[in-house]
């Protein structure tokens, strides 16, 4: 499930790196609109994608990310052309990791009435790390299929005619 544009061997995901409106592990909930701010002023190209939050080696690059009606919504490719990119995917194809998480700086936010956590109205997002356990259950990610290059497809439809 890899592919090569031209830049080396990739795989590529995509997923939720964080869910509006449910409690996470440590009780913090998250609301629409929150990275609103934060994906204007860096859209996806100012977010780095990270393994385990380790900022010393990126695994890949996030090619869109957005809030939609579910959460954050996040698409890249991971970068096998380096040691830490090519363990990474293998630990995904293996189902050894599939989960997303946020690295950010909170700009607003409100104690939960029930004192469990706090309710996060406004976050300054800096990276998105594919991590073995999620704080927040449904940020998981999924391979996506390789996209079959449309040269091969000519290539074996004339094998075909001209057999």
């Amino acid at each position: 499930m890899t592919a090569d544009n031209g830049s080396g061997a990739r795989l590529e995901i995509a997923g939720y790196a964080s869910v509006f409106n449910i409690e996470d592990h440590s009780g913090d909930i998250v609301r629409p609109g929150a990275f609103a701010d934060s994906l204007a002023k860096r859209g996806a190209e100012g977010i780095r994608m990270l393994f385990q939050h380790e900022a010393d080696e990126p695994v890949g690059v996030w090619d869109e990310v957005h809030e939609d009606a579910r959460g954050l919504y996040v698409r890249g490719h991971i970068l096998e052309t380096t040691g830490r990119g090519a363990a990474t995917a293998a630990l995904i194809r293996e189902g050894a990791v599939d989960g997303l998480s946020i690295g950010f700086r909170v700009l607003d936010e409100k104690l939960r009435a029930d004192g469990k956590g706090r309710v996060l109205t406004r976050l300054d997002l800096w990276e998105i790390s594919i991590v073995t356990f999620p704080m927040a259950e449904g940020a998981r990610l999924e391979i996506l299929p390789a996209p079959e290059a449309e040269d091969t497809q000519v290539e074996a439809f004339l094998d075909t005619v001209l057999a």
